[in-house]
C-alpha cells in the first residue's frame, strides 16, 4: 500500500455516512449526508428488466431479482444487473439507498426511515413478485439512520446486535408475507473486512448465516472474495489478481506486481475506484472489488435458480 491505511481512518468521518462504523472516526456526530453514499440523496429505484432472448439455450423462465441495500449496493447495482442479465436473462430491479440499514426497509417505519414507502422491501415484493431478494447491508453502526433509535455499536454493542437480529427476522417475515404463495428466496450478502472493528462485521455475518439457515434462505459470501485467502477478516487494500482478472486486464490494476486494488487510498470501506462524489450513484468505473462481489452474488443466484446448492 502506498499510503498507511491510517490515512483512511482519519478520513472515515467523511466517507462512512453511507454505512460506516462509529469506531472508525470521531465519536461525535455522524458524517454529513453529502459524503459518498449520503443517505438523504439516494438514487431512485432503478428498473432494469431484461429483453427476452429468442436463444433456445436460454432458461425456460428467467428469474426476477430484487436488489436492496446501502451504499455498497448503490455502487454495485449496475454491474450486478448486467451480470444477472448476461448469465440468467434475469428481470432485475435495484432500489438501494445509501446510509440505510435493515430497519429502513421495514414497513411501519415511514416517519423515521430513509427509504420511501413505495420502495420498502415488502411493497416491492408485492409489486414485482421476485424469485430472489438480494440484501446487502454493512450493518450501519453510526446511528446515522433514525430508524435505529440511536442504538450504536460503540455505545451499546449487545443492544445493537439484538436489534439487528430482530430487524433481520422482521424483514424476513415481511418479505415472506408479501410474497404469499410465491415466497421469494432471500440472499443475504456477507460483508468484507473492516480494519477498525473486524469483530463487528464478523458478528453481523454470523447473524446473516444463522438467520438464513433458520428461514431456508441463502448466503452469498461476497466478502470472502475481497479478503486474503488465509485471513477472512483481515482488511487489505490489495489482493493478488485472480484468473478472471488476468483474463480481463482492466481488473488487474497493477499487473506488473500481480495485484489489484480493492479500495482507493482515501476510502477503506467502498470498492468503487472513482473519486468520491456528493451524490450517491452507481460506480462509473471498472472496479475489481465490485466485480468480485457481484460475480459471487450472481453465482449464488444462478446455482439456486438451477436448483443446485451454491
Amino acid at each position: 500500500m502506498r499510503k498507511p491505511w491510517i490515512v483512511g481512518v482519519l478520513l472515515a468521518a467523511l466517507l462512512l455516512g453511507a454505512c460506516g462504523d462509529p469506531a472508525s472516526g470521531p465519536e461525535a456526530s455522524p458524517p454529513a449526508p453529502e459524503a459518498r453514499g449520503g443517505a438523504r440523496s439516494a438514487a431512485p429505484t432503478t428498473h432494469q428488466g431484461a429483453v427476452v432472448s429468442p436463444d433456445p439455450s436460454a432458461p425456460a423462465k428467467a428469474p426476477t431479482v430484487l436488489y436492496l441495500g446501502d451504499s455498497i449496493a448503490m455502487e454495485n447495482q449496475k454491474v450486478l444487473g448486467g451480470l444477472l442479465r448476461d448469465r440468467l436473462h434475469a428481470h432485475y430491479t435495484s432500489a438501494p439507498y445509501s446510509g440505510t440499514t435493515l430497519c429502513d426497509y421495514l414497513e411501519g417505519t415511514n416517519e423515521k426511515s430513509l427509504v420511501p414507502t413505495a420502495d420498502k422491501a415488502a411493497a416491492l415484493v408485492r409489486s414485482l413478485r421476485p424469485d430472489f431478494v438480494v440484501l446487502q447491508f454493512w450493518g450501519n453502526a453510526w446511528g446515522y439512520t433514525p430508524c435505529m433509535d440511536g442504538i450504536t455499536y460503540d455505545q451499546a454493542r449487545s443492544t445493537y446486535f439484538k436489534r439487528y437480529e430482530a430487524d433481520m427476522k422482521r424483514l424476513t417475515d415481511q418479505i415472506v408475507q408479501a410474497g404469499g404463495a410465491r415466497r421469494p428466496r432471500i440472499v443475504w450478502v456477507l460483508q468484507g473486512p473492516d480494519p477498525i472493528t473486524p469483530t463487528r462485521v464478523q458478528t453481523v455475518n454470523t447473524l446473516y448465516k444463522t438467520g438464513a439457515r433458520a428461514a431456508g434462505d441463502l448466503v452469498a459470501d461476497a466478502g470472502r472474495t475481497v479478503s486474503p485467502a488465509s485471513a477472512r477478516y483481515t482488511w487489505t487494500q490489495y489482493l493478488p489478481c485472480t484468473a478472471y482478472e488476468h483474463d480481463h486486464p482492466v481488473y488487474c490494476t497493477q499487473a506488473s506486481r500481480d495485484r489489484t486494488a480493492l479500495h482507493r487510498d482515501d476510502d477503506y470501506l467502498h470498492f468503487c475506484l472513482a473519486p468520491t462524489t456528493t451524490t450517491p450513484k452507481p460506480c462509473p468505473v471498472r472496479s475489481p472489488g465490485i466485480m468480485r462481489i457481484t460475480r459471487e452474488i450472481t453465482r449464488v443466484v444462478a446455482e439456486a435458480d438451477d436448483g443446485t446448492s451454491p
